[in-house]
């Protein structure tokens, strides 16, 4: 029931979205001449490693010169990428992972490998029993001001009870996040 929940709702708001993504690319490439989406590995079920695409939001050389994590005020994001962090417009390109089976629309955010160390053995095993995803229980009710043991806790609530009705309402309270707080 997920698998089709996440095809048929990934399938549907990319349809809604598609010239929407034309206008994003164009002002990405005006702001910051390169490629419009990032790819980057991300550690999925089952701790397999996969590609997770979004908008590109930072300068093409982002990764040689600065550090896997973003700072406030982080010199490499550009304006159009301040733009579509604030509101996770650059998050709709992983509709396509959902699509591709790497990811849900809920599931708690996917690491990059080097977040590895900050998880117990037993936490980081358990936290990848579960598909990663768009949006989790920590970005519903947090946002980005979870701490580090906080988003942790959220993620492996969410793990120890997921089902349909809970990625429903998590569904919708990420979207009164958004458009309350704003994006990240």
């Amino acid at each position: 029931m997920k698998r089709f929940f996440d095809i048929f709702s990934s399938l549907c708001v990319l349809l809604c979205v598609l010239p929407f993504f034309l206008i994003v690319a164009i002002a990405i490439v005006w702001d910051n001449f390169g490629s419009v989406f990032y790819t980057q590995k991300r550690i999925g079920l089952n701790g397999k490693e996969f590609g997770m695409y979004k908008f590109r939001s930072m300068r093409v050389d982002a990764d040689k010169i600065g550090p896997y994590f973003t700072s406030v005020n982080d010199p490499r994001i550009t304006r159009v990428g301040q733009f579509l962090r604030r509101t996770s417009i650059d998050e709709l390109p992983q509709l396509l992972n959902v699509l591709l089976g790497h990811m849900s629309v809920v599931g708690p955010r996917p690491n990059v490998a080097q977040q590895e160390e900050l998880y117990s053995p037993v936490s980081w095993k358990k936290r990848n029993t579960v598909k990663p995803g768009i949006t989790g229980l920590a970005q519903a009710t947090k946002r980005s001001s979870a701490t580090f043991e906080e988003r942790e806790n959220l993620d492996l609530e969410y793990v120890d009870n997921h089902n349909i009705i809970f990625d429903l309402k998590i569904i919708f309270m990420t979207i009164k996040q958004v458009v309350v707080k704003g994006g990240n």
